[in-house]
């Protein structure tokens, strides 16, 4: 009797399961190994939906123009600012008229003004106009995370407002910050401090820095060692030295600035106050004696006159903790440093690949503008979008999907808190503008994060925007009154 032929059928029915499977798996290979991106393979693409910005008709219309601003609801706050509502309407009229002589703006890179007879940037307009009679510095402060942390944006930003408006200084320096080896406009160096931060901590009262120093004198004398630079305009020397604290009860400062050492003691405060020295200023040491108790948040270097521009970054903010300020600690704090213009920029904690609906990050981040504006009443919010960033899919970098979504969703959350808002991705370039940053080396390789460079690039845009939105104002109160 023959041999029985083998049915090999089986065997290969496995084998070609096999095959598939493994093929099916290749797609879920990383986007990049050993830092060399990786073509995905992925054999049901042509079945597979392709991902599109989670946008209705309406929503990509905001993304090119803005939100229908007259037909805001103003029924509560007619008399702001002290206009009534004759006169609203009057700002309203000539904002149009001013606004239909301009181009179209295409690229979406202007100011869109969402308050009430177009006044959310008055306050700051009018002490530009008036720094005459303020016996301080206009101040405006950026409130925001990685983005803008080691002075990024902000210090070409302050150069060209220095330059235009007057003032020197880099303003609030803090105790001590992740970054401060890099940053460019400021050489300090501190020691015996304990930090603590608004992210992580509940149990203290909070400001806009978001950050507390307390003094270990367990781990030597307390120090904070500064020196100016050149690398910007105005930053070389400054005619005000300001050590800001909020607890104290028996500490010895000592100032040592070039030869001179001024020793004080420190009055004795639970509250936030500030101790300042006036001349010339380069460099200098404060140290700190009897410290036991005693509560800091930094330091400042600036004139007296012009413009101040501090920059409060937070590394990991994702800006709704802006609710958990202390109403009664910033009272203090706005008592040594009122503000003109808080700027909040904001987004980058926030969205991911993950979120494609951010209804409830818009309402949080409302509650977080009117916090602010209770905070500091006198003055102004302008809200920046998110930027654009990029992902690996289908073998290149594009923008993420909910990088729209959360755009429209901050475009409307400045609608309903009425604030001004500026749209960082479309002054970017829009779709895909974060890879030609990197390609220009105006942004770094995690296609998130700029360069000083690309820095430059932004904070030009913003000025430019502001200064034609102050044309604006000048021109509808020439009309107005």
């Amino acid at each position: 009797m023959g041999k029985t032929e083998k049915d090999y059928f089986g065997q290969l029915l496995v084998i070609m399961l096999i095959t598939l499977l493994s093929c099916l798996g290749l797609y879920w290979l990383p986007n990049e190994l050993f830092g060399i991106p990786i073509k995905k393979v992925d054999l049901l693409s042509d079945l597979r939906m392709k991902e599109r910005p989670l946008l209705s008709d309406s929503a990509e219309l905001l993304l090119s123009g803005t939100l229908p601003v007259d037909s805001l609801p103003t029924s509560d706050t007619l008399s702001i600012r002290g206009f009534n509502p004759q006169e609203i309407s009057r700002r309203n009229a000539a904002y149009r008229n001013r606004a239909s002589s301009m181009p179209k703006d295409t690229t979406g890179t202007r100011i869109e003004d969402y308050s009430v007879g177009h006044t959310g940037l008055y306050h700051f307009f009018k002490a530009l106009n008036r720094q005459g009679s303020l016996k301080r510095p206009v101040r405006i402060a950026f409130l925001g995370d990685s983005f803008i942390e080691g002075d990024i944006i902000v210090a070409d930003f302050r150069a060209k407002m220095q330059t235009l408006f007057g003032g020197r200084g880099v303003g609030f320096v803090p105790i001590l910050s992740e970054v401060e080896q890099y940053r460019p406009t400021v050489n300090q160096r501190s020691k015996g401090w304990v930090t603590r931060s608004m992210l992580s901590d509940r149990k203290h009262k909070y400001v806009l820095p978001g950050l507390l120093f307390d003094a270990d004198p367990e781990s030597g004398v307390p120090s904070i060692s500064f020196k100016t630079v050149d690398s910007y305009p105005r930053l070389e020397a400054v005619s005000s030295l300001k050590f800001i604290y909020s607890r104290n009860t028996q500490s010895e400062i000592r100032w040592t600035c070039r030869s001179d050492t001024i020793v004080d003691i420190l009055p004795v405060t639970d509250s936030i106050v500030q101790y300042e020295v006036k001349g010339r200023f380069t460099d200098g040491q404060l140290r700190f004696h009897k410290a036991r108790g005693l509560r800091a948040l930094g330091i400042a270097l600036e004139d007296s006159s012009g413009v101040v521009v501090d920059n409060f970054s937070l590394r990991g903010n994702s800006g709704m903790p802006l609710r958990d300020l202390d109403e009664s600690s910033c009272m203090a704090f706005r008592n040594v440093r009122p503000y003109d213009l808080l700027v909040l920029q904001y987004g980058l904690n926030v969205v991911t690949e993950q979120t494609k609906e951010y209804s409830w990050y818009r309402k949080r981040m409302v509650e977080a503008i009117r916090h602010v504006q209770r905070c500091f009443p006198e003055a102004d919010v302008l809200l920046l979008s998110v930027s654009d960033r990029s992902h690996y899919r289908d073998g290149a970098y594009r923008t993420m999907p909910s990088v729209r979504a959360l755009l429209r969703a901050q475009r409307e959350a400045a609608a309903e808190a009425r604030v001004p808002f500026w749209s960082v991705f479309a002054a970017m370039g829009g779709e895909d503008s974060m890879v030609r940053y990197v390609e220009r080396r105006w942004a770094s390789k995690d296609y998130t994060h700029l360069s000083f460079r690309g820095g430059r690039e932004l904070a030009a845009s913003l000025f430019d925007a502001l200064i034609l939105e102050k044309e604006f104002y000048d021109e509808m109160d020439k009309k107005t009154y």
